[in-house]
């Protein structure tokens, strides 16, 4: 009989990680259908054998997290500049590092006149090198699954504004010699995206800075990218709109046969706070055939782990597993063919909650990024530390109200 893998600790690598992910989701098969098996022939399932699901499935979410880690660690290339760097680029580098080490001020500001750029003063901060401005973005991408699918705008302004065509134009077919009917002007919807202050504070001692050994453009890099990240994927999915971007669950939710315009639609599992009993899985085939087809080749299910660990048990008409493992490294889940990405952000199933989502998020959800992080040097506040204040404008929004569905955890 196969027993559930134990974690002891982080895998080094990412294969034996990975290897430990598949052997632990082929015990977790044989478990379960052993579980099915009992419920068939007795209509109930041993609680060893709960049990022993339960166990293999946070197993594999351990696994997966483990696997998720060593990804994050790996996609974070070096920071600094390299072969074909420019000279503005260098000078800026030395320039960001002199006033991260020493408060020195005097390299940037002659910088900014040079580009004859209005100088900003230490109340304001300065923009940090062009190297961790980008690196912060590739690892934002990976914390934040939203950010990672969604279309990502950098403006230089405070506001996107965005046309949007509700209808196309009209068309028909005529005779060689018929009336054509005049085309109507197209009906054009302005979507905006304001801009949030995002910051983070991180602390070093003066001794740390002084330290010639330590990367101080890769320190800020790590120790910002997972607070953006969190803030960022919180808002993304359920912020409010007010001083953050509007997440998607933010919008007004209407049942999918009456959707329009401006909402969001939804399917309803028919359950308060769960899937149905009989062939709880058509609800999940349901809300990805909501989407219109071009939407729908390019969709992902998005949900947190719970959600995922329940769904895993989940089989077909022929007993096949919906959810998949992945095929390799790096490469996200599936179910039912469409991959799935995992965002602790969601909601757990809970009466009326909406737990699961699905759609083409690339066409339904824009991120704004405003140009440049800035950093500002506060060796005063917090003495003996030295505080960085490092702020960043992001906005996002629905721009798509077709392109993204919801699974409602209730009876309609």
């Amino acid at each position: 009989m196969t027993t559930a893998p134990e974690i002891k600790a982080v895998p080094d690598r990412i294969e034996d990680a990975f290897d430990g992910f598949m052997s632990a989701f082929e015990a977790f098969k044989d478990a379960n259908d052993t579980r099915l098996d009992e419920i068939e022939k007795k209509l109930s399932s041993d609680v060893v054998t709960r049990d022993k699901v339960d166990r293999i499935n946070k197993a594999m979410d351990e696994q997966k997290k483990a696997i998720d880690q060593l990804v994050l660690k790996k996609a974070r290339p070096a920071l600094g500049g390299g072969e074909g760097t420019s000279l503005e680029q260098i000078e800026h580098k030395a320039a960001f590092e002199s006033y991260i080490r020493r408060g020195d001020e005097s390299g940037l500001r002659a910088l900014e006149e040079k580009a004859f750029s209005t100088p900003v003063g230490a109340d304001g901060g300065y923009l940090v090198p062009n190297e961790t401005d980008s690196e912060i973005g590739r690892r934002l991408s990976v914390v934040s699954p939203v950010r990672g699918l969604a279309t990502v705008r950098q403006v230089s302004g405070h506001v996107l504004k965005k046309p949007f065509a509700l209808a196309g134009l009209t068309t028909g077919w005529v005779s060689e010699t018929g009336a054509r009917t005049e085309t109507a002007t197209p009906a054009l919807a302005e979507l905006s995206f304001e801009t949030m202050e995002l910051y983070a504070m991180p602390a070093a001692t003066q001794g740390l800075l002084d330290d010639a050994a330590v990367d101080i453009e890769s320190w800020i890099a790590s120790e910002v990218d997972i607070a953006f990240g969190e803030q960022e994927g919180t808002a993304f999915v359920s912020g409010n709109g007010t001083n953050r971007p509007k997440g998607f669950l933010a919008y007004t939710n209407v049942a999918n046969s009456g959707w329009s315009w401006g909402n969001i639609g939804y399917l309803a599992t028919g359950v308060s706070g769960n899937f149905a009993a009989a062939g709880p899985g058509d609800i999940l085939i349901d809300a990805a055939y909501a989407l219109k087809a071009g939407h729908r080749q390019n969709a992902h299910y998005i949900m947190n782990r719970t959600t995922q660990s329940a769904i895993r048990k989940f089989k077909d008409s022929q007993g096949n597993y919906l959810w998949q493992p992945p095929s390799a490294v790096g490469q996200p889940a599936t179910l039912m063919g469409f991959p799935v990405a995992e965002a602790e952000d969601m909601p757990d199933m809970g009466a009326n909650s909406f737990a699961i989502a699905v759609g083409d998020f690339r066409a339904g959800y824009l991120v704004v990024d405003r140009m440049g992080v800035r950093v500002l040097r506060d060796p005063y506040s917090a003495k003996p530390y030295v505080l960085f204040y490092t702020t960043k404008r992001v906005g996002g929004g629905v721009q798509n109200f077709e392109a993204i569905k919801l699974v409602k955890f209730g009876v309609s």
